[in-house]
């Protein structure tokens, strides 16, 4: 059986005619040096440089799915574990048991002043997603950039169809959390609840007659109180979840963060990033999705508190609330992917929809009061469960997608995504100091809200449309060099060519229309690949 010969010949090694090949080039010690170390005769640049592209877009769609399955455990443990504390200190006995006379008989209430406190950890959220779109466009029509030339920037919204679509994977991932975080009710809390006759004994109204959240509930919903060494395994296996998750984010997409820090922080100066998120405010697009922020905030809240609680629990029991967010979670991840009609319908669509979904099922639930411990109606509250995960998905997917497209610039995405993210945490809260409110107060203030977000979104839309150009603040220039552990080179200072001519604090200028007088200046600034350092040539500049 005859071995096929290699696709590249292995420099020093004897041909077919001893040691000397066809060309009569002596081979083995004594030949030349540029045949040791010259180009592969048969090496076909065009095709190494698609496989080498191929193989950073497929790194691209690794960082999406791992960054998405990372999200989704690492949040349901963090509901998971945070519904099974709310629901064992709800029970008296449990608290009584656990803390005896400490003087802590609220301590349900002190948890949920610091679980609504934080969200506003989302400051610290990056937009890792939206380079990601980017680095995919860029890796995908590499020919085209080397035809319009190396300098030129990619056409505005080019990245925008791959946004949509990592956009689309995450939620999806990202909802099953609600899901995954019902499986320690399900398979472990759920066998030591009471049922409905004993829990829903004094519950005289429910839904939009109810107030407050689940009034005349027992106190006691505990037949049997866990042994302690059961929540410690349970909790064990939800923490080492986590750290699964953790090490699947670092170890698969830890490089997808390497390329997005464009600009040093430190040498920005910790007041310019303080006030730059109240300085983007001046933008009227951000002013106008500001309501939909609020919105996204107060529609998540209701979900678990509104649907789950005043018009499910208090009907139908504790112990169907698990199988209701998992009827809301599979609504939310099978309608993330209704966000790709986007790529065919116009942008406002996806948004719009979701909010009329949302307006609709408020006028039903508006009027719509279920009757205590009957089970008849169940079936419509894991449809209005499901309908209102639909209206939630159209929700995020839009908002995000959005403001990827409406900002692509990456110094300015941080700054973006930290209001979005700040005025979610202040939705948040405020429906916390709202919990005592009546549900049809809680459902007028929503349908406020929402008419109010859709309307200011259709005006953004429309200003858009005729060509009013924002308003936005300038990014400062970092002020010194920094010699960190990513800054040891010249080259990968923040500093540009300008602020090295005119010192520091120099404001950027446009550059001039036109080719570059030479190819040594065009390559000055420039940020090489891999593959082109490979090739000793130079890369296009990141934008």
């Amino acid at each position: 059986m005859e071995t096929e010969p290699p696709l590249y010949p292995m420099a020093g090694a004897t041909g077919p005619q001893g040691d000397e090949d066809r060309l009569g080039v002596p081979d083995g010690p004594e030949a030349p040096l540029d045949e040791l170390v010259g180009a592969y005769p048969n090496y076909n640049e065009e095709e190494e440089e698609r496989r080498y592209y191929r193989r950073k877009r497929l790194g691209v769609l690794k960082n999406v799915l791992a960054a998405s399955a990372g999200g989704m455990l690492t949040y349901g443990v963090y509901l998971g574990l945070l519904q099974m504390q709310l629901i064992l200190h709800y029970d008296e006995t449990y608290r009584e048991v656990k803390y005896g006379n400490m003087g802590l008989p609220d301590i349900d209430s002190k948890m949920l002043m610091g679980i609504n406190v934080t969200p506003i950890a989302a400051l610290l959220y990056t937009p890792v997603l939206i380079r990601m779109a980017q680095k995919y466009h860029e890796y995908s029509h590499y020919k085209e950039q080397d035809g319009q030339g190396l300098k030129q920037r990619p056409p505005r919204g080019s990245h925008a169809p791959y946004l949509l679509v990592f956009q689309a994977i995450f939620y999806s991932f990202f909802h099953l959390s609600f899901a995954c975080a019902q499986l320690p009710m399900i398979y472990f809390l759920n066998h030591y609840l009471y049922d409905l006759n004993h829990t829903l004994y004094n519950v005289q109204s429910c839904g939009t007659n109810s107030h407050g959240i689940l009034s005349g509930f027992n106190k006691t919903v505990l037949r049997t109180l866990p042994r302690s060494g059961n929540l410690i395994v349970v909790e064990s296996v939800l923490m080492a979840v986590a750290f699964l998750a953790m090490l699947l984010v670092l170890g698969l997409c830890g490089a997808a963060y390497r390329p997005t820090e464009e600009i040093d922080l430190r040498s920005v100066g910790w007041g310019n990033i303080f006030q730059l998120p109240f300085k983007h405010v001046r933008d009227y697009r951000l002013r106008h999705l500001v309501p939909f922020f609020i919105y996204s905030g107060f529609e998540v809240l209701f979900a678990c508190t509104g649907i789950a609680l005043g018009y499910g629990v208090c009907s139908v029991g504790l112990e169907r609330l698990a199988y209701l967010l998992v009827a809301y979670s599979l609504g939310a991840s099978a309608a993330s992917l209704l966000g790709l009609l986007g790529l065919w319908l116009p942008r406002p669509v996806p948004l719009v929809a979701g909010a009329g979904v949302h307006l609709l099922l408020t006028f039903v639930l508006f009027f719509w009061a279920p009757v205590p411990r009957v089970l008849q109606h169940s079936w419509i509250l894991y449809v209005a469960a499901a309908l209102w995960g639909v209206g939630s998905a159209l929700n995020k997917t839009g908002l995000s997608t959005l403001l990827g497209i409406l900002y692509e610039d990456k110094e300015r995405q941080d700054f973006i995504f930290t209001i979005y993210h700040w005025w979610q945490a202040v939705a948040i809260f405020t429906v916390y100091l709202g919990s005592s409110l009546p549900m049809k107060a809680k459902l007028a203030v929503l349908l406020v809200t929402l008419v109010a977000a859709a309307v200011s979104y259709l005006r953004m839309e429309q200003k858009l449309r005729r060509g009013v150009a924002p308003r936005q603040p300038r990014i400062p220039r970092p002020q010194h060099k920094v010699r960190g552990y990513r800054y040891l080179e010249e080259d990968n200072s923040d500093e540009s060519d300008a602020e090295g001519e005119h010192g520091d604090g120099a404001e950027e200028e446009a550059p001039p229309a036109g080719p570059r007088p030479g190819p040594e200046l065009a390559g000055l600034g420039r940020r090489p690949c891999p593959y082109e350092q490979a090739q000793g040539g130079d890369g296009p500049e990141e934008q």
